[in-house]
């Protein structure tokens, strides 16, 4: 799908998918909010507070209104709709033309006990507000206590007050009513190879019902959410079908969190972009070395990028910690942290220094840079003007990235550079 650039100009019209009720004003709020963010929360209720406009008023906005309105920039603002779509809060459609046009349909939140209950949102949420907030939040959306058992019921039935008459003609068809409607966030890809799934499932131990539509989705979140690969997968199904050939899914969602956590200290996942989101990517094509590491640093995820470095061990708790944060508390994007995780390392003596990559890290999220070549030029200028005002008496050989101040000629890099740049890109073709 080409990315869309959204202009001032651009109009846009909106569709009700849902009613909202101060109950789900509340659970955006509560829920939604710490996971994606108040700039996407704001722009979800300035577009159901539009649709009330558009229905009162009967105009339509463009793009211009929404930056005037929220006091964001058009870049800001395309983040923030991506997020309520991943989220399954909207659905965007486009049409091109002299004015583009833009489509958005609103949806409802999920009810409290499906977030609780969803493998993704429940755990996310967990992670970012934390064990105190998240034992407040899960009590207040507590169900209410059941009536005691020795009450004996006495309501009135609908057949004792009412009874049926004949109507010429029905006012309203029913299915022209408005109605609640969610969708619950977006997964584009299958995280879980299904047939081999299957295949690696002895025969006799799992019913063909049990693989059904609502339990694939299920598995398929799990293995996003905690990054397990089909086969492993497939070990934590074992572990969890009961003698009927029955999935027990509260099993396998426990069984899923306890193996990511006994392989990450105890800690649990959080949301983040796995590679560099497609409208921040350069244009395929350049077949230079610097083409070749910029490809590499798009369509890498920096924990994939790292644990090249590591040739392919796991990369060191405290090292994954500083990706976190250069992910999560600075919200640099994936291609910006590999450009910065292979500036630091070529020219620190295969180090992270925690200090120096946080020192760079804050002045490029300053300066707003989220793109690899905007953080590999500002890499090379930076780098210059250090080398200007420091003097060495003893000269050494300088090692920089095999992208610095060069043409990137095949002959210009060493074998060694050549092995790591082909590696990595036959591993993202895989």
């Amino acid at each position: 799908m080409e990315p869309k650039t959204i202009l001032p100009a651009d109009l846009y019209y909106i569709i009700n998918r849902t009613i909202l009720t101060d109950q789900e004003r509340k659970i955006i709020i509560s829920l939604y909010e710490p996971i994606m963010g108040s700039d996407a929360v704001s722009l979800y209720f300035t577009l159901w507070q539009d649709l009330e406009k558009t229905k009162e008023l009967g105009i339509n906005f463009n793009h211009h209104h929404l930056m005037s309105s929220l006091k964001m920039g058009l870049e800001s603002l395309t983040k923030a709709r991506k997020v309520l779509e991943s989220m399954g809060l909207v659905r965007t459609y486009f049409k091109s033309g002299d004015i583009n046009e833009y489509y958005y349909e609103i949806y409802s939140p999920l009810s409290p006990y499906e977030f609780f209950n969803h493998p993704i949102f429940n755990v996310v949420l967990y992670n970012n507000v934390g064990s105190t907030e998240y034992e407040v939040l899960s009590n207040y959306y507590k169900k209410q206590p059941s009536v005691p058992k020795d009450f004996e019921e006495i309501t009135t039935s609908l057949d004792a007050n009412f009874k049926i008459t004949s109507m010429a003609n029905l006012l309203t068809d029913g299915d022209d009513v408005q109605k609640t409607e969610t969708i619950g966030p977006n997964l584009d890809e299958k995280y879980v190879d299904f047939d081999l799934l299957i295949s690696s499932l002895p025969k006799d131990l799992v019913s063909e019902k049990a693989l059904n539509k609502r339990t694939r989705k299920l598995i398929n979140s799990l293995s996003f959410v905690y990054d397990l690969d089909t086969l492993k997968m497939s070990e934590l199904l074992r572990m969890t079908i009961n003698e009927n050939g029955i999935i027990d899914k509260e099993k396998l969602r426990l069984n899923a969190r306890k193996y990511y956590q006994f392989n990450n200290n105890g800690s649990l996942p959080t949301l983040i972009y796995r590679s560099q989101p497609e409208y921040l990517k350069t244009p395929e094509g350049d077949l230079s070395n610097r083409g070749k590491m910029i490809y590499i640093f798009e369509n890498t995820s920096p924990y994939d990028f790292l644990r090249n470095k590591y040739h392919g061990a796991e990369p060191t708790s405290r090292d994954l910690k500083l990706l976190e944060y250069l992910a999560v508390d600075l919200e640099l994007r994936p291609a910006v942290i590999n450009v910065l995780i292979d500036y630091v390392l070529r020219i620190n003596n295969n180090k992270l220094t925690t200090a120096f990559v946080e020192t760079i890290a804050g002045q490029w999220r300053r300066m707003n840079i989220e793109t690899a070549e905007a953080a590999m030029k500002t890499a090379e200028k930076e780098h210059r003007k250090t080398k200007t005002k420091v003097q060495t008496k003893v000269k050494k050989e300088e090692v920089t990235p095999i992208w610095f101040n060069k043409e990137n000629n095949t002959d210009e890099i060493d074998e060694k550079q050549k092995e790591e740049i082909e590696k990595m890109l036959k591993e993202i073709g895989e």
